[in-house]
């Protein structure tokens, strides 16, 4: 731990200037995905939610009760809407758990994004979102950059819920569990590479890894750390590729399928993106990376991760139910072949990275890839 520590303290005090001839001699990048986060587009006065925020489970519960019962079991408004999850989850008209049986009652529907921007891309090569032999038919955006004809419909349905918006707790809250925890971290490698700051022909994979994040004295995560690749019988657990590109410092990304690691809210999905594609502005000095991911989400994965979220729920503000219900509703890509019904959301997420090197755990340090 103490020379891995060493490692990244002496890496840290490197400049970009000697980054060129190490890139070019082993031809190999690599960032740990720190920071992931929905990419929800908010205006100043909140114009994209003509009709404000979403109710959560908990107004549901105690606007159905009589001011009698209100009063009794929320002790007069005193027991906090945490305190209070258990009650209000489990208004099923048996008492069932409304996330975890979200079609057993039927909520007001979930007030959706009405906005006319958004980040993301066009995944479905439409200018009107017209359906097509793999979408459904939906609206489109206009990109926050002016980008014509954006799909993002993973926006249009979380975008109005506190929890998912700057402030809200759904991403901050993972975020920070996976940097305390090190679980469903995303390694970046890029190979192929001749020069960190222009290659033309780079293929990037995705793994996870299975080490915490090394940090300084601020909680920041000290670039140019060694991050293990997790491996199951000798081969990595995850390893989608795609081709890629790096030009000014700016990587981007051809499109493909990807399957990639999530740990968040005390729960794991195992999410895979298709069409997934990925700009990542690399910084002049190299140690970190920002970028944008965009691609058709697996919106089963996605429900089944927030249904079972817990007490993350309450602090959300939005109906299981009415989310579970719109996300059908809105779902764009990749069609049942028996259903005819859309069984991915388009969507995109903003990610923040920092310079590392990925390693099998059967390597060396020396071996290590950056």
């Amino acid at each position: 731990m103490f020379l891995r520590y060493a490692m990244a303290v002496l890496g840290t005090l490197s400049t970009f200037s000697a980054m060129p001839a190490s890139a070019a001699e082993d031809g190999k990048l690599a960032f740990v995905v720190r920071d992931w986060f929905t990419a929800v587009y908010e205006s100043r006065f909140m114009d994209e939610c003509p009709e404000g925020l979403n109710l959560a489970n908990d107004d549901y519960w105690w606007h159905s009760l009589s001011k009698t019962d209100r009063a009794k079991y929320t002790d007069n408004g005193l027991i906090q809407t945490l305190n209070r999850f258990g009650q209000a989850i489990h208004r099923g008209p048996k008492g069932e758990d409304v996330c975890l049986a979200p079609n057993v009652i039927t909520d007001p529907p979930l007030r959706i994004v009405e906005g006319k921007y958004s980040f993301g891309a066009n995944l479905d090569g439409t200018t009107d979102g017209k359906a097509t032999a793999k979408t459904c038919a939906h609206k489109k955006f206009v990109g926050v950059d002016g980008t014509p004809a954006v799909d993002n419909q993973l926006y249009r349905l979380v975008g109005c819920t506190y929890g998912w918006r700057k402030q809200g707790i759904i991403d901050l809250n993972a975020n920070e569990m996976r940097g305390t925890s090190g679980l469903g971290m995303i390694l970046i490698e890029i190979t192929g590479v001749k020069d960190p700051r222009n290659s033309d022909n780079v293929t990037v994979t995705f793994y996870r890894s299975i080490d915490q994040f090394e940090l300084d004295s601020k909680g920041v995560p000290l670039p140019f750390t060694t991050y293990r690749i997790d491996m199951a019988d000798g081969k990595p657990r995850y390893s989608d590729s795609i081709k890629g590109a790096i030009k000014n410092g700016v990587l981007e990304t051809e499109r493909g399928e990807v399957r990639l690691p999530y740990y968040g809210n005390y729960g794991f999905m195992h999410p895979s993106l298709k069409d997934m594609g990925l700009r990542l502005e690399i910084a002049p000095d190299g140690r970190s990376a920002e970028g944008l991911l965009t691609g058709y989400y697996d919106m089963e994965q996605f429900l089944y991760w927030f249904n079972g979220a817990g007490a993350v729920q309450p602090i959300a503000y939005v109906s299981c139910p009415a989310l579970n219900v719109a996300a059908h509703q809105l779902a764009d890509g990749y069609p049942d072949p028996k259903t005819g019904e859309c069984t991915r959301l388009s969507s995109a997420f903003h990610i923040t990275a920092y310079a590392a090197f990925a390693a099998r755990p059967d390597a060396n340090t020396k071996q290590a890839s950056r």
